[in-house]
């Protein structure tokens, strides 16, 4: 008997809704106003608050803050590749990779937008995986 899997997020702050584009889920501090990535907190990071968060959606653009070059990683996982940084238009901070780029063309700030992917693997269930990577922008096409 072959199961057909599902197809799930990568991680619990994608969101994949029915009929919908795929975004990422992040909180608002109810007292500060400081934008999180999503999760389940106590207490804000920023002002201490305990007045809870409220979800929000995060903008699917951002300046690339910091960023390393991969060459050498775990078996099975194909290199090189750019791991980034990435503060998030509207607050948040977002860690994935960089693809669609020339490594010389890489800058600190460049303007790049969220996209949704494949992950590139099925789990032991044959469940295949919705992930996010970074592609840069032009910064005419950047609200």
């Amino acid at each position: 008997m072959t199961s057909t899997g599902n197809i799930l997020p990568i991680k619990p702050f994608v969101k994949l809704p029915p009929d919908a584009k795929p975004y990422i889920a992040g909180l608002v501090c109810n007292e500060c106003k400081e934008v999180l990535l999503g999760g389940l907190r106590l207490a804000c990071p920023k002002c201490g608050g305990r007045k809870g968060f409220a979800e929000t959606r995060l903008a699917e653009t951002g300046s690339l803050y910091n960023f390393t070059m991969v060459e050498r990683s775990f078996p099975g996982v194909p290199t090189p590749f750019i791991s980034v940084i990435v503060d998030l238009d509207g607050g948040g901070v977002l860690k994935g990779n960089l693809r669609n780029v020339q490594r010389a063309q890489v800058k600190f700030g460049m303007p790049v937008k969220v996209v949704f992917d494949d992950a590139g693997r099925t789990d032991k269930n044959n469940n295949s995986y919705v992930s996010y990577f970074f592609e840069p922008i032009d910064t005419e096409s950047r609200t």
